[in-house]
C-alpha cells in the first residue's frame, strides 16, 4: 500500500469541505505549490489529531471538544480545528506543554525540507521529527514519504501514546518514540532530514551525528527558523541561514530526574552532549531601558534572542542600527564540533558571536 493509499481520502467524511477550504487559504498565502504536499493536507484529517483544544479566555482556558454534548460548542471546535491557527492541545498545571502548529507554517516548513532532492536522486528521504505533539505533522509526512521513512519523538508517553493511537486510526504507522528529543533517535538513524517543532536554545550535536552528509536540519531558534546543511556528521559540522519567517514554538523540554533532594531538571543541551562553548562572560541581558524605537520592531527581538548572553544590550542595539535593521535571512549559524556561532551576512565576517 502506497503512502497516499494508506490514509483517508477526500470526500469520505463531512469534514472534507472544511479541509479543502483550509488548503485554499494556505495556497492563497503562497504555500502548497507541491501537489504531493497539497494532497497530504487535503486528505489527512486534522480533526482526528485534535479531538479537543484549549481556547484562551479572560478567565483562563476553555476546553472545546468534538465529543461535547452541546452542538454549538462542537461547531466551535470543528471551526477552530480547520482554521489556520495554532491550537493549545495539552496543558499541565496551567502551563502549555504541547500544541498543534499553525497549518500554513507547517506547510511552509514541510516544503522547506526539500524532500524531493532525495527522491530525485532515486532514494527515499528518511525524516526525524522532534516534537510529536498531536501526531498531525507526522501523518502529513507519512502520507508524503511513506510511514516507514518517518520517525517522531517526544518526551512524554502522555503525548506519544495518544499520538500513536491517532496515527493508527488515520491509517499511518510511523515510528513513534518516547524519549529526550535532544538525543535524537540513534536506533533509527541515519536521517536525511530533521525537523523540530519545538524551540531550541542551540542545535543538539546528536542530531548532526545522526544525519547523512548533505542532510538538512530545520528547527526553530531565536524566534526564527534555521536551515542547516550537514557537511560532516562525524566531526559535527553544519551551517546555514535563517528563513525570513517568524516562528514561535513551545520550548524543547528536558527530562526531569529524581534525586534525594527532589526533582532535578536536566538541561536539554547537556543531555544531547550538544553544549556550545559556554560564554560565561555575561549574564543574559535585560531589555529594561532599551530605546523605544527598537522595542517596536519584531525583527529586533529576533536579534536580541539570538545575541543576548553573548553581546551586551548596547552592542546589540549598535549592531541593529549600524546594519540597517537587518532581516532574519541575513543571519546564520555555524556548528563546528562543540562550538556554535551565530553570524551576520557571512560565517567569516566581522559580525559573529558564540551562540548562547
Amino acid at each position: 500500500m502506497s503512502a497516499t493509499e494508506s490514509g483517508p481520502r477526500p470526500g469520505r467524511e463531512p469534514t472534507a469541505a472544511a479541509r479543502a477550504e483550509l488548503v485554499r487559504q494556505i495556497r492563497a498565502g503562497g504555500h502548497l505549490t507541491d501537489p504531493r504536499w497539497r494532497a497530504a493536507f487535503e486528505e489527512v484529517p486534522r480533526h482526528l489529531f485534535v479531538p479537543y483544544f484549549f481556547l484562551a479566555t479572560a478567565r483562563g482556558y476553555q476546553r472545546l471538544s468534538g465529543s461535547d454534548h452541546d452542538p454549538e460548542r462542537r461547531a466551535r471546535w470543528l471551526e477552530g480545528v480547520y482554521t489556520d491557527t495554532a491550537l493549545a492541545t495539552y496543558m499541565r498545571d496551567g502551563e502549555l506543554v504541547s500544541s498543534s502548529s499553525q497549518p500554513s507554517l507547517m506547510a511552509m516548513m514541510l516544503e522547506d525540507l526539500r524532500v524531493g532532492e532525495r527522491e530525485g536522486a532515486g532514494g527515499g528521504c528518511r525524516v526525524l521529527e522532534v516534537g510529536t505533539g498531536t501526531g498531525y505533522n507526522a501523518a502529513l509526512m507519512a502520507h508524503r514519504l511513506g510511514a516507514g521513512r518517518v520517525t517522531t519523538v517526544d518526551l512524554d508517553e502522555e503525548i506519544t501514546g495518544p499520538a500513536r493511537d491517532r496515527l493508527a486510526a488515520a491509517g499511518y504507522r510511523p515510528a513513534v518514540v518516547t524519549g529526550d528529543g535532544a538525543l535524537g533517535c540513534p536506533e533509527r538513524a541515519p536521517y536525511d532530514r530533521i525537523i523540530a517543532t519545538c524551540a531550541l536554545p542551540s542545535v543538539p550535536t546528536a542530531w548532526i551525528e545522526q544525519c547523512t552528509v548533505g542532510a538538512l536540519i530545520l528547527a526553530p531558534l531565536a524566534t526564527g527558523l534555521i536551515a542547516l546543511r550537514v557537511t560532516e556528521p562525524t566531526t559535527v559540522r553544519a551551517e546555514g541561514r535563517f528563513l525570513d519567517t517568524p516562528a514561535y514554538f513551545v520550548p524543547l523540554r528536558a527530562p526531569v530526574r529524581t534525586s534525594v533532594r527532589g526533582p532535578v531538571r536536566v538541561h536539554a543541551r547537556t543531555q544531547a552532549g550538544a553544549g556550545p562553548v559556554p560564554v560565561g562572560r555575561r549574564r543574559p541581558a535585560r531589555r529594561d531601558g532599551l530605546p523605544r524605537e527598537v522595542l517596536r520592531d519584531e525583527r529586533f527581538h529576533f536579534l536580541w534572542s539570538l545575541a543576548a548572553g553573548s553581546l551586551t544590550p548596547d552592542e546589540i542595539v549598535s549592531l541593529w542600527r549600524r546594519e540597517g535593521h537587518p532581516q532574519r535571512e541575513r543571519f546564520g549559524v555555524t556548528v563546528d564540533g562543540t562550538e556554535q556561532r551565530a553570524w551576520l551576512d557571512s560565517p567569516g565576517g566581522p559580525c559573529r558571536w558564540l551562540l548562547g
